[in-house]
């Protein structure tokens, strides 16, 4: 298995010294150019005794230098071991649409593969202007980019792990030019909660209006949101002016830590090959992927050879199943689907859902008329939610109790005696206490 995340820390060179590390790396012959896999590092001729028992790939180019998220394993995963990351064909969109859009800067928040993507098509084409700062949270691209083309950041609480330094060179991105053509590109975790991204990036768009001029105080960052679909409201509620574009070919690649293990190198499956996440209409699951933009939609023009066209009406380019819906007027549908309008709700709902006379609201066929609508998940009343339940701390009770006892089995165990070893002097006194008294009981 690849090394743990506090593993690798130890591993790792530091901040200061990673320039001069990278440096000394690229001047080596191919020959020399070697990176541990279990460590995650790359290694420099000094390095490799303290590697030789490691599973050690030679030969690193610089083609391979430039593209590191493909050397890098991911660094956990609980549930799956493994990570999601941008597919080339999706980077290869954005890349494209960024510069017909007018933008020469990319803030590319947690999204390394577009970072490396925006950095190639600058080295192989000269015509290209356009350039990109990478803040993410896995420290290890660090050993690949210099100080202002990479910053360790966390989004979910908007910190630099570099200090001030790594600030700076965030902020001096932003508000080059006066802030004029930069856009933030953003694809956090899809578990992340959306109020604390929503703080962050509220602080790089502050960072950002530092640069400006008093008569441009009016104007905001451009920002690309890629999150699923079904968080359009929680968005919306901290950034009014954000729409959801229609783009529903947003691909990521599994990266399988398992196979790439068994095999000694980076095995990446798109959706299209997944069994859950299978685009189109024959997967289990529609990708949910869509971009969220402060953007004016009918400014992004979407592909025409993959089935999207322009609606006048709603003047946005949307899927060829999304139809407009002349009661709502507006084009309703969120999942690639054609959706229905139900005059009962007066509003478009997904086609396997169907109106409910009871709940009177449309739902799936097999719901549940009887569970609490509104109210309480612990105790069903209507008249509070769960964490204002009186009863959540009984509940709470409950549970610590149980994962108490849970422990002290545990413990037992750990302290347990494997089969063959002699018994210490406290636990044999201990039973043989307990016989005498059980023996005293029965002649008793």
């Amino acid at each position: 298995m690849p090394a743990q995340p506090a593993e690798i820390e130890k591993t790792v060179i530091s901040f200061s010294g990673k320039t001069k590390r990278y440096l000394k790396f690229i001047e080596l012959p191919l020959s020399q150019r070697k990176f541990c896999q279990r460590c995650q590092q790359l290694l420099l001729p000094d390095d490799w005794e303290k590697h030789h028992e490691h599973r050690v790939v030679g030969d690193i180019s610089i083609t391979q230098l430039r593209r590191p998220s493909q050397l890098l394993y991911p660094l956990e995963n609980k549930k799956t071991n493994a990570q999601y990351l941008f597919a080339d064909r999706s980077c290869q969109f954005l890349v494209d649409l960024l510069p017909t859009l007018g933008f020469t800067r990319v803030l590319c928040v947690g999204t390394p593969r577009l970072h490396e993507l925006i950095r190639l098509k600058a080295s192989d084409d000269k015509k290209s202007n356009i350039k990109s700062l990478l803040l993410d949270i896995d420290f290890r691209y660090s050993q690949f980019y210099m100080e202002d083309s990479f910053c360790h950041y966390n989004m979910f609480n908007h910190h630099f792990f570099d200090g001030k330094a790594a600030l700076e060179v965030c902020r001096t991105f932003l508000q080059e030019d006066k802030g004029e053509g930069v856009i933030m590109v953003t694809d956090p975790p899809f578990g992340g909660l959306v109020e604390p991204l929503a703080v962050t990036f509220k602080k790089l768009i502050a960072m950002w209006k530092e640069g400006q001029s008093e008569g441009s105080s009016h104007k905001e960052l451009p920002i690309f949101w890629i999150f699923p679909y079904f968080f359009e409201s929680r968005i919306r509620q901290f950034f009014p002016s954000f729409c959801m574009l229609d783009y529903q070919r947003f691909h990521r690649t599994f990266i399988c830590v398992d196979e790439a293990m068994k095999y000694g190198c980076m095995l990446e499956v798109d959706y299209d090959n997944h069994a859950l996440y299978k685009h189109g209409k024959t997967g289990r699951k529609q990708s949910p992927v869509r971009i969220f933009t402060n953007i004016p939609p009918n400014k992004i023009i979407l592909p025409s050879e993959e089935g999207y066209r322009f609606c006048p009406l709603c003047q946005r380019y949307i899927s060829l199943e999304n139809q407009h819906c002349e009661h709502c007027n507006s084009c309703t549908s969120k999942d690639g689907r054609k959706w229905n309008h139900c005059f009962f709700c007066k509003k478009c709902v997904k086609p396997s859902w169907i109106h409910c006379s009871i709940c009177g609201h449309c739902a799936l066929p097999d719901h549940s008329c009887g569970g609490p609508k509104d109210g309480c998940f612990i105790c069903g009343e209507l008249d509070h939610k769960r964490s204002t339940c009186p009863k959540i701390t009984t509940s709470k009770k409950v549970n610590r109790a149980v994962r108490k006892q849970k422990q002290r089995k545990s413990n037992k165990m750990k302290m347990g005696i494997t089969k063959g070893q002699s018994m210490n002097h406290t636990s044999v006194t201990r039973k043989k206490n307990r016989r005498e008294r059980a023996h005293q009981y029965l002649c008793s």
